[in-house]
């Protein structure tokens, strides 16, 4: 990735635990001292005059959703009525933006004048202070900024913490042959990040095509070859199947079961993935709790499991597991002719065909309430069962190839992302000296975004909420 980088000649000790070791000529200052640190403020909710104005404002939030590091623009703006009534001062072009509170340490670049909300504070670079550098070593120093939250009702880093905090302060033309260095890194690991996110998109499409040609008869997974004779299915998202396929109502493949629950039982939990599996098997945080888990149901290894209202994303597998699910969920025992696993596959290419999605009839944005009275009448396929099992083989076989293929595009990912957060920490607190290698890159044009890429999705959001409230909610 890139020629290995000499230690500076000679070092001091900094005396800043997160710091350690800097070269010999830098400084460590305090950021106050570099900055002039502004506050963030409200106008009233109740003047409407004070919003939709013309003014950048910047929130937390904002900077949680940012794309690179430059601001140009903000989700709301103010008046300059609402500008006055903060009482707060408008920070130019080049300067930072930090959210100081939780979570603390989301930063952006000002490309045009704004201010922010308390939430926030603006730090206006004074003179022999790069913006960029200063960018590159707040995002090193976040977990130190974080630990300095103080709150009970949230955590929130003070103004006076955040002036006295510690910074390494190199000269001016270093700060610019360090920027100069980790932009151009920057690029190069963004790219090779974007290359793996088209492969890994590839081998999806490649997967979801496998498995529709699959579980719908286009191919006999026995011969790889299109069957004989193929006949009309009578359903839309089916088209035709073989010609020796039947196909019936989901009311005489699968029934609806209500099981006791256990003391016991641990929770199950239905990924937007098809997994469905013990909540500890997959992660514990980001899941609204319910106070108290009345209407739980239980659930058994190899029931068919439905979340009614996240269906239509694909919230639907068979549990690996024995425990109790919330009754959000519709849990289902398959009939001596139906083979559990072959129709999870076909209903969630129903969901991804937007036919579960065409059956809602709630309110609830990007929901469905696709409840056992709706799966019961949905006509599916009904190939011979051992057909049913060979399907499923086939596709196991399959598709764990380009799983393997898969996670190994995104470890790779998940090692470039570290890669640059471990060489920005190194270069911004001067563990390694860049200043020859800086001077001698080549010219580049500028990129629209130094280097934004997709985000891969994390476990978070492959579940939903299925909390009792949740439920409630939607009965």
């Amino acid at each position: 990735m890139t020629p290995t980088l000499p230690p500076y000649p000679a070092y001091k000790d900094s005396g800043v635990p997160w710091l350690g070791q800097v070269p010999e000529h830098w400084e460590v200052r305090r950021l106050g001292s570099v900055t002039h640190i502004l506050n963030g403020a409200t106008p009233s909710s109740s003047r409407p005059e004070c919003w939709d104005g013309h003014i950048v404002w910047i929130t937390p939030d904002d900077l949680g959703k940012l794309k690179g590091r430059y601001i140009d623009n903000s989700s709301r703006l103010i008046t300059q009525e609402g500008y006055n009534a903060c009482g707060t001062t408008l920070a130019p072009a080049g300067s930072i933006v930090i959210s100081t509170r939780a979570p603390i340490g989301h930063l952006g670049i000002l490309r045009v004048a704004a201010c922010a909300n308390q939430g926030c504070r603006l730090l206006v670079p004074q003179a022999a202070t790069a913006s960029e550098y200063l960018y590159h070593v707040l995002a090193a120093a976040r977990p130190s900024l974080e630990v300095l939250g103080q709150g009970s009702t949230f955590l929130e880093l003070s103004r006076s913490k955040l002036g006295i905090f510690p910074i390494p302060f190199p000269p001016l033309p270093e700060q610019a042959a360090i920027v100069r260095f980790l932009d151009y890194m920057d690029r190069r690991i963004r790219r090779s990040i974007r290359a793996q996110q088209k492969l890994i998109k590839l081998l999806e499409e490649c997967r979801q095509a496998l498995i529709h040609r699959a579980v719908t008869g286009k191919i006999d997974v026995r011969t790889g070859k299109p069957h004989p004779a193929y006949k009309d299915s009578g359903v839309p998202w089916l088209g035709q199947v073989p010609e020796h396929w039947e196909v019936r109502r989901s009311k005489w493949l699968f029934c609806q079961v209500t099981r006791p629950i256990a003391q016991s039982d641990e929770v199950v939990t239905c990924f937007r993935d098809g997994t469905v599996t013990l909540r500890k098997n997959r992660r514990l945080r980001g899941f609204t709790e319910a106070l108290k888990e009345l209407g739980y149901q239980g659930v058994r290894r190899g029931d068919l499991v439905i979340h009614a209202m996240d269906a239509f994303a694909g919230s639907i597998g068979v549990s690996d597991s024995d425990g109790k699910c919330s009754p959000v969920y519709v849990v289902c025992q398959a009939g001596p002719i139906a083979y559990v696993h072959y129709y999870a596959h076909i209903l969630r290419e129903m969901a991804r065909r937007g036919w579960i999605t065409a059956l809602a009839r709630g309110i609830r944005e990007r929901s469905t309430d696709f409840r056992f009275q709706e799966f019961a009448g949905q006509l599916l396929p009904l190939p011979p069962l051992h057909e049913q099992a060979a399907i499923v083989e086939y596709l196991d076989a399959q598709t764990a190839k380009l799983d393997t293929a898969i996670a190994a595009a995104r470890r790779e990912i998940e090692l470039l992302r570290e890669y640059r957060e471990r060489l920005i920490a190194d270069v911004v607190t001067g563990k390694v000296d860049v200043r020859e290698v800086a001077a001698q890159l080549p010219e580049e044009p500028p990129e629209e975004e130094v280097g934004t890429e997709e985000e891969e999705p994390v476990a978070e959001e492959l579940a939903t909420v299925d909390s009792q409230e949740e439920a409630n909610g939607e009965e």
